[in-house]
């Protein structure tokens, strides 16, 4: 019953302190970041997978950024990105990516100050070196994206040719999809363990930062199970709100929620910071009364 009350307590103290830190502002900053950085980042890397001569890549890396998402927000979507995939030309060292570069950083910034004001902390690098490493982690994004999306289409076909020479194999394709979805949750986690160990200014641990990724990766799939659910049922409501912005805010929407739980999970682990920390200090003041 302590650790069941310990816990609630933390879950409370870490809303709270969501709440006190502007979470739901800074969570509109992240969505409305993200979502303008959505598409500069699939030029990025439209503009890359030309470069290596396989532009199909990036139709491949678009549905991996918005596979996470209920299909009622990212089929609407859909074709808004693959406009922009079809449309957009040119190379890397063009002006263009350089600015399609800029402008998705921004979407990594607004997540770098969620992260600080999470974690409490004060960020003292210049920001040039901030939007630097920004920028490398777009690139650096793209470029993964990209190598799993080569996977992605390889791998059926390995596991055909595979088959061919071990008929046996044959039974395990029906579990094929499933290995898939999982290495994209594999993914996602990796990403989130990088963003909050890296991203916010400090150093922190693996133990520093799990709970409130696990927390983040759950709430995440309730929510999106949630939020699909209202969308097929209530969709008609946004197309009468919004007309023919309706995809758009949308998928606003559902990052706003998905920004507030990305917070949320910061603010969970810096709250099990305070407990810990008031936990190691009870001995020492139990010593000192005792002297």
């Amino acid at each position: 019953m302590k650790l069941l009350r310990l816990s609630g307590g933390v879950i409370v103290d870490a809303f709270l302190r969501f709440h006190a830190d502007d979470g739901w502002a800074i969570a509109s900053h992240i969505a409305l970041s993200t979502l303008m950085a959505l598409f500069p980042f699939l030029i990025v890397v439209t503009s890359l997978a030309g470069f290596i001569g396989s532009t199909n890549l990036a139709d491949e890396v678009a549905r991996l950024v918005v596979a996470a998402w209920p299909k009622e927000v990212a089929n609407p979507i859909a074709k808004e990105i693959h406009n922009v995939l079809t449309t957009a030309r040119g190379g890397v060292l063009t002006v263009g990516a350089f600015f399609a570069l800029y402008f998705a950083s921004s979407g990594v910034e607004s997540l770098r100050i969620g992260l600080n004001r999470a974690y409490e902390l004060k960020e003292k690098r210049s920001f040039w070196l901030l939007r630097l490493e920004s920028i490398g982690y777009v690139l650096v994004a793209a470029i993964g994206l990209l190598a799993l999306a080569f996977l992605v289409v390889l791998g059926p076909l390995v596991f055909k040719g595979t088959v061919r020479y071990a008929p046996w194999l044959d039974v395990l394709e029906p579990h094929f999809d499933v290995v898939r979805f999982v290495g994209g949750g594999l993914v996602i986690a990796l990403s989130l363990f990088i963003l909050h160990m890296l991203l916010p200014a400090g150093h922190r641990r693996i133990r520093d930062v799990w709970p409130g990724i696990a927390a983040t990766l759950v709430l995440w799939l309730v929510a999106g199970y949630i939020f699909g659910r209202y969308l097929s049922d209530f969709s008609y409501a946004y197309v009468t709100y919004y007309a023919g912005l309706a995809s758009v805010m949308t998928a606003l929407i559902f990052l706003y929620f998905s920004a507030c739980l990305f917070i949320y999970g910061g603010e969970l682990n810096a709250a099990i910071k305070r407990v810990r920390l008031h936990a190691a200090a009870l001995p020492e003041q139990f010593h000192g009364d005792g002297n």
